[in-house]
């Protein structure tokens, strides 16, 4: 896998020489310095390819199997789910309540103003890709050979923009990230530091027009090690589309991929699964900045109704073990 392609020209130009994931990491750090004085969307674009240069770095440094760390004891009840504050996340707690109820429910992770702000950079995202011309917050990005991004006609039908297409706004998703010690979380929970997908990290602005299908990303993820953050950037679940969840750990794939196109099959299985576990259907209300953590086993789907007033607008960020990265996912490191 070339992290550098050579030159065209009429003669020979060297390749550079190998830059360390160090270096890297430490570029990256000054370059984010440099975009929170002053928010330029070049620098930002410079971020994210170094970021993507450092994942794929990562993976060629790839390890064996870490272990997930030990379930925290005495996880408290909920009625119907546990709501937890920022200030109580650890990966132990991640792990029990991923084990226990197939997912973690944050309030507040990230501040409300905060997460309008990133909300108004996904509408302005949304609004230069219908113009069809590349802007600060509309610029596709081209991975290193020899990965592609295939996706984006289903990602855009589906109401998304890849994050790594929108340059102001995906920086602005780390910067917060960085902030609140995600990536700290992350790697406590996998074991090892965490990369993002470039195709499974989503912006969202769902319209109540479109619905979904109940699934597991299991189904088409393969043999992943993952932590997903689910985190909501406008009210939904009432007044915009939000999740319907099974709040229990499935341990086995009960929606296959291909059975996602049956819509009726979907959810005869998802309403099988929830009675199996003895537990209800839930459709939480998030407020901007809540988050839901989960796994690929974890079963859910869009919840939307056409009556539904406004759009939600989330972030879906998929963070994988370098060890148990998909093969056809491009990364970015965090």
């Amino acid at each position: 896998m070339a992290l550098f392609r050579r030159k065209s020209s009429s003669s020979v130009v060297a390749d550079p020489p190998p830059v360390g994931p160090d270096a890297l990491l430490e570029d990256i750090g000054h370059l984010s310095r440099a975009w929170q004085a002053d928010r330029d969307p070049q620098t930002a674009r410079r971020l994210l390819r170094l970021r993507h240069l450092a994942g794929l770095k990562r993976l060629d440094a790839a390890e064996g199997v870490h272990d997930y760390p030990e379930p925290a004891t005495g996880l408290p009840a909920g009625d119907p789910l546990p709501e937890f504050a920022p200030e109580d996340l650890t990966p132990e707690l991640l792990r029990a309540g991923i084990l226990r109820d197939g997912c973690v429910l944050v309030r507040g992770l990230v501040p409300r103003d905060e997460a309008l702000e990133i909300a108004a950079g996904i509408d302005r995202a949304f609004a230069e890709r219908e113009e069809g011309r590349p802007g600060d917050h509309y610029e596709e990005f081209e991975p290193e050979p020899p990965f592609v991004i295939a996706v984006r006609d289903w990602i855009r039908r589906g109401g998304g923009v890849l994050a790594i297409d929108s340059p102001q706004v995906a920086t602005r998703m780390l910067e917060t990230f960085d902030r609140i010690g995600l990536p700290q979380l992350v790697e406590g929970y996998l074991g090892e530091p965490g990369l993002l997908s470039l195709h499974k990290t989503t912006l969202r602005k769902a319209d109540p027009s479109v619905g979904g299908a109940w699934h597991q990303d299991g189904a088409f993820m393969g043999d992943a090690r993952t932590l997903n953050l689910w985190l909501s950037l406008s009210r939904c679940g009432d007044e915009a589309p939000g999740l319907d969840i099974v709040p229990r750990r499935l341990d086995e794939i009960v929606i296959e991929h291909e059975a996602m196109l049956d819509l009726e099959l979907t959810r005869t299985r998802a309403r099988a699964a929830a009675a199996a576990c003895r537990v209800e259907i839930l459709r939480p209300i998030f407020e901007p900045g809540d988050a839901l953590f989960f796994d690929e086993m974890f079963l859910h789907q869009t919840a939307s109704e056409p009556s539904m007033p406004n759009p939600r607008f989330a972030i879906e960020s998929w963070f994988f073990s370098a060890h148990g990265f998909p093969h056809d996912y491009a990364p970015l490191a965090v």
